[in-house]
């Protein structure tokens, strides 16, 4: 008897312990992965909030970690902004200039005109903090500055164009800089319409920008009143 009273109370106390929930372990961040994880909470954030509706505070909360932490990782604010930017602006400089394969001016433009409209489709976030006017100077420029990048790289193309057309290539900086605008100030557009298509979009930049260089005049003249 006393043996079957052991061992219900062996089984009571069993049954008690393996009732009790299990405390989750929590998995402690590196140093690298807190500050992956801020990057992307502040990017978000940003994209949505702007800089200036954005705490950081609410990074913290989110991260699920003291506000110490988002000092210690970015002195503040403005360092993780500085970043969170940065990142963005070599990513779309990386995919527009590494499109640019193909040997056919207008494929390029093709190519150009598609990894704009890629990184507005992939990194809607990415882009949305690009285009607000930045609060703090970058390490790598504004988004102006960016798109100049981007045309320099066209101007090169361009610039053979004309010398092969028989125009003159000291033209082609402000060619360049009026077809990437073009496409950039579209790409602002398209981000929140998202119609028609990103191909038709892609198609339809193309077409005005190749048959308007297509059926170019060497020397434009103005038809209005105004001459200068």
């Amino acid at each position: 008897m006393i043996d079957a009273v052991a061992t219900d109370s062996s089984s009571t106390s069993s049954s008690s312990s393996e009732a009790k929930p299990r405390r989750a372990r929590r998995t402690r961040m590196t140093g690298a992965e807190r500050r992956q994880q801020l990057l992307e909470i502040g990017r978000t954030l940003f994209a949505t909030k702007g800089f200036e509706g954005t705490s950081v505070e609410e990074i913290a909360a989110k991260a699920g970690v003291s506000k110490p932490v988002v000092y210690e990782h970015f002195g503040g604010k403005e360092g993780l902004y500085a970043v969170v930017v940065d990142r963005e602006m070599r990513r779309l400089l990386d995919m527009v200039t590494g499109s640019l394969t193909a040997g056919h001016p207008r494929e390029l433009l093709e190519q150009a005109a598609f990894a704009l409209l890629d990184y507005i489709e992939e990194y809607t976030d990415g882009f949305r903090i690009l285009v607000r006017d930045s609060p703090i100077p970058q390490s790598t420029g504004s988004f102006a500055s960016l798109i100049s990048d981007i045309a320099t790289q066209v101007e090169d193309i361009l610039g053979k164009e004309f010398k092969s057309r028989g125009f003159d290539p000291k033209l082609a900086p402000l060619y360049a800089q009026a077809l990437v605008g073009m496409v950039a100030l579209t790409g602002q557009w398209w981000l929140d319409v998202r119609r028609p298509k990103k191909a038709e979009v892609a198609a339809h930049l193309v077409n005005l920008a190749w048959h308007g260089l297509d059926g170019m005049e060497p020397k434009p003249r103005l038809i209005g009143h105004r001459k200068a």
